[in-house]
């Protein structure tokens, strides 16, 4: 099962309302869903790094919230409130953005996989916003 399957599901796509299900958008939910779980482990780990890793724990951090709240807004069929998509939509490109030039100054394996993530995150951020309204 697929993001793109659950929208489309949605009631109003059935009954012809609101047009297609925007692809770009059902995989912007997706990854940044995805990269909030990747941003979330990473803080984790670096907590764990004998290092002083703080800001990396507190950039993966927000990145991580900012994620989870696009993904869930970007999932809705919230047409009226397409100010505010492209609102979230905007934040998560720079939170990952910010997180990922973070991550890219530790030498481990939890930044770099966080770093890859959160660049692929606002990559597909950026395609989702050119399909909004």
């Amino acid at each position: 099962m697929s993001i793109v399957s659950i929208i489309a599901a949605h009631p109003d796509l059935r009954e012809g309302i609101g047009g297609p299900p925007n692809e770009a958008l059902a995989q912007a939910a997706a990854i940044t869903s995805y990269c909030s779980v990747v941003c979330t482990s990473c803080a984790d780990a670096c907590a764990a790094e004998e290092m002083d890793m703080q800001q990396c724990i507190r950039t993966c951090s927000d990145c991580a919230d900012i994620c989870a709240a696009t993904s869930r807004v970007a999932a809705r069929r919230t047409g009226a409130n397409e100010e505010v998509l492209r609102s979230m939509l905007n934040t998560c490109i720079q939170a990952c953005e910010l997180c990922a030039a973070e991550c890219e100054q530790h030498d481990n394996d939890h930044c770099r996989i966080c770093a890859e993530a959160c660049r692929d995150c606002a990559a597909r951020c950026r395609e989702a916003l050119q399909m909004v309204g």
